[in-house]
């Protein structure tokens, strides 16, 4: 069944965007009477009808409602250093999100390729892959932000704090160290890896460094394997 985003559901009846609408209407064809759920990205799932099948303000009419809990008996918190090549965080972006991740955050570090990104862009990407893998609950994207200052800002972080490099120096697997069910921050750093003074920065604030295998790889799949094996080891 179709899914669609609203960030308001507190009406009986709710009013697709244009671009919404013309979909609904032109693209998958819905008419009136046709069923539809449509979420808030913080949980709210409605079973839904359409009332008026118009190209440019489809009207949809709330039948139930339901709250539906997090699907994971975790949080997952991914810091990354975006590559020079935005396709390949939106590609991230939308493998984690489809995987299972709670929040993203953009990190700007000593050897990052690229100092700006357009969030708006990536809360698109995350809504069509929590659209289409028909989830209730939208990762949070958080904007650009100095390591340093990133890293200050979570010294309250409930749970256990990693951070992946390939330099030198003691490192625990990933699996090894994870405790399922707990809520986990997890650092990738850009192409170039952190500097060695961004990772002891880490590890004073509390973050443990952690490998994830004997290769070296590319930023995204670092941090979508991450991710895999977090989700991983949280069924098993």
């Amino acid at each position: 069944m179709h899914l669609f985003y609203l960030p308001d559901l507190s009406a009986e009846t709710v009013l697709l965007s244009e671009d919404e609408s013309k979909h609904a209407v032109r693209v998958l064809r819905l008419q009136s009477g046709d069923a539809v759920q449509l979420t808030d990205g913080r949980g709210a799932w409605c079973a839904a009808e359409v009332a008026e099948d118009h190209p440019k303000r489809c009207l949809l009419r709330i039948v139930s409602r339901e709250l539906r809990p997090r699907p994971r008996n975790y949080r997952l918190h991914l810091a990354v250093a975006p590559t020079k090549s935005i396709d390949r965080m939106e590609w991230l972006l939308e493998k984690a999100t489809e995987t299972g991740l709670d929040e993203f955050s953009l990190l700007d570090c000593a050897h990052s390729e690229r100092s700006t990104v357009k969030t708006a862009r990536l809360e698109s990407i995350a809504l069509s892959a929590m659209k289409q893998s028909q989830q209730a609950w939208l990762p949070q994207i958080n904007a650009m932000m100095d390591l340093p200052f990133f890293l200050a800002s979570q010294k309250e972080f409930p749970g256990q704090k990693f951070i992946a490099h390939c330099r030198e120096g003691e490192k625990t697997p990933l699996k090894k160290i994870y405790s399922p069910g707990t809520p986990v921050l997890l650092l990738i750093g850009p192409e170039g890896d952190f500097s060695a003074e961004e990772v002891q920065l880490a590890i004073q604030e509390g973050f443990v460094p952690v490998s994830l295998g004997e290769t070296r790889l590319r930023t995204e799949t670092a941090a979508l394997l991450a991710c895999m094996g977090i989700a991983w080891e949280n069924q098993v």
